[in-house]
C-alpha cells in the first residue's frame, strides 16, 4: 500500500491538463454491452476503476483493447466490443469493489433478457440504495428478485418495453441505468425528474452516436424512442468537471495560480460561481478556465444538491480551502448523510470544524500543520492533499489507492506547478 507525501507551503502556478471525467468514464463503458459493434471511447482516465469495470466488462464477453496516450495527452483510447455475451452474470468478487458496477445491470438486461448482478459496494459514504435502479425496469416490463445478495433481472417475452418512469427523487445512477435500458426497450420510454449531471447528458450523446434517439437532453423531462438495435461509435469522454475542481481549490488555498486545460464552464457553474464568492479569479478562455488566488479565500455558505447546484463531489475540496478562509463557513450535505469523514484528519492538520448533523461549520485559521493523515473515500483524498498543499511542514497521506480510484496521475500533474508531492510504498 503507497502513501503520498507532500512537503507544504509552495505557491502553485501553470497548467494542468484535465482528465477525462470518472464518472462519465463508468457510464460509458457498460454502453459496449448494447451492441454487438465495437465502441471507440477517447480520453479515458487511467484510474482503477475504469480498469475495474474492463475486467468486470471482460468477464461478461466484452473485448478490451487500449492504446496509450499520445504526445502530452494523458487520457487513453479503449476499444470495447460485445459480439456475443458470454455471461449474464456480474460476480461479487468484482461488483463489491465498484459502486458503478450497477450501471451493467439495464444493459445486459436490454440485450440478453435477463441480468443477475452482485449488490455493488464502493465508497463508504453513505446509504445509496438501488430500489430506484429496479423500479425504473419494473417500468419497462422487467421482472425482479433479490437473493442472496444478487439482483436478478428477467425481461418479458420479447424483450423490455417502452412505460413512464417517474423518480421521486434525483437519482443519477438510476437515471443512467434507466437510459442505457430504454435505449433497446420497444416503444417509447419517458423518464420523469431525470437527473440533469453534464455525465448524464454526456451518456445521451454518446448512445445517440450509436443510433439512439433521445429527446430532452440536459432537461429532468428524457424522452427515448427504443431502437431494436445500437451500432457501435467513436466517442470522446467530457472533461472531468471535479477532477478541475479540485486543482481550482489547490491554486485557491496555495495563493496560486492554475490553467485548468480542458475545463467547461458549463459544467462547473455552481462549482465557479463558489470560487468567485470566495474571492478568486475565474477566467474562462478558449482552452479552459484560468484560476488565481490573491490572498486567503473568503468564507462561504455551500448546500451540496443535485446538479446545477453545488455538487456533493466538491464539498470536502471546499472544506480543505476553507480552513484558511477569512471568517467562518458553513457547509451543509444533503446527499449522503455520512460524507464529513475527512474532519477529524483535517483537524490533525490544525483546522477548526465542528459537525452538527448535516452541517459543518469551518472557521479559518492563521495556518495548517503538516500530520499523518488517513484518506476515507475519494473525495476526503482530495481534500487532505489539498490542506496539504498549504501546510507548514510534511503531510504524509495514507491508504491512497482512493485517490488511484478518481484522479489520473495526480503527483505529476501537481509535481509539474510546483508541489513538492512524492508517492512512496509503506512498506
Amino acid at each position: 500500500m503507497d502513501r503520498i507525501i507532500i512537503r507544504g507551503g509552495n505557491r502553485l502556478s501553470g497548467r494542468v491538463p484535465i482528465s477525462g471525467a470518472k464518472n462519465a468514464a463508468l457510464t460509458l463503458l457498460p454502453c459496449a454491452l448494447l451492441t454487438d459493434e465495437a465502441l471507440t471511447l477517447r480520453n479515458l482516465p487511467r484510474l482503477a476503476d475504469v480498469d475495474g469495470f474492463g475486467h468486470l466488462l471482460n468477464g461478461l464477453g466484452v473485448s478490451t483493447a487500449v492504446e496509450g496516450a499520445r504526445g502530452n495527452d494523458f487520457g487513453r483510447v479503449m476499444t470495447l466490443r460485445a459480439e456475443q455475451l458470454a455471461s449474464t452474470v456480474a460476480p461479487y468478487d468484482i461488483v463489491r469493489k465498484m459502486r458503478a458496477s450497477i450501471l451493467v445491470l439495464g444493459p445486459i438486461v436490454a440485450r440478453a433478457g435477463e441480468a443477475t448482478v452482485s449488490l455493488p459496494g464502493g465508497c463508504a459514504i453513505g446509504n445509496r440504495p438501488i430500489d430506484l435502479h429496479l423500479k425504473a425496469l419494473e417500468a419497462l416490463g422487467a421482472e425482479i428478485e433479490l437473493a442472496a445478495g444478487y439482483v436478478r433481472a428477467k425481461a418479458p417475452r420479447g424483450g423490455l418495453v417502452g412505460g413512464r418512469i417517474v423518480f421521486p427523487v434525483v437519482s443519477v445512477g438510476a437515471t443512467e441505468n434507466a437510459l442505457m435500458a430504454a435505449a433497446l426497450a420497444k416503444g417509447e420510454t419517458v423518464i420523469e425528474n431525470a437527473a440533469r449531471e453534464p455525465e448524464i447528458a454526456d451518456l445521451c450523446r454518446c448512445l445517440v452516436a450509436m443510433g439512439a434517439e433521445i429527446d430532452g437532453i440536459g432537461t429532468e423531462r428524457l424522452t427515448i424512442q427504443g431502437k431494436d438495435r445500437l451500432h457501435g461509435a467513436d466517442y470522446r469522454v467530457m472533461p472531468d468537471r471535479i477532477e478541475a475542481g479540485s486543482y481550482a481549490c489547490a491554486a485557491a488555498i496555495t495563493g496560486g495560480s492554475l490553467d485548468l486545460i480542458g475545463a467547461r464552464t458549463e459544467d462547473m457553474t455552481a462549482i465557479l460561481a463558489g470560487l468567485t464568492d470566495a474571492g478568486i479569479s475565474v477566467t474562462p478562455h478558449a482552452e479552459g478556465i484560468l484560476i488565481a488566488a490573491n490572498g486567503r479565500p473568503t468564507a462561504l455558505t455551500l448546500s451540496t444538491a443535485p446538479f446545477p447546484a453545488f455538487p456533493t463531489d466538491m464539498q470536502a475540496q471546499f472544506m480543505a480551502m476553507l480552513t484558511l478562509a477569512d471568517g467562518a463557513s458553513v457547509l451543509t450535505e444533503t446527499i449522503f448523510e455520512n460524507r464529513y469523514m475527512h474532519v477529524p484528519e483535517l483537524a490533525r492538520m490544525g483546522a477548526d470544524i465542528q459537525v452538527r448533523g448535516r452541517t459543518a461549520v469551518v472557521r479559518g485559521v492563521d495556518a495548517l500543520i503538516g500530520a499523518e493523515v488517513m484518506a476515507t473515500d475519494l473525495r476526503a483524498s482530495m481534500s487532505l492533499i489539498v490542506a496539504a498543499l498549504a501546510a507548514e511542514g510534511e503531510t504524509q497521506v495514507h491508504r491512497v489507492y482512493h485517490l488511484d480510484r478518481g484522479y489520473e496521475r495526480l503527483e505529476e500533474k501537481l509535481s509539474a506547478v510546483g508541489a513538492d508531492i512524492e508517492r512512496a510504498s509503506e512498506g
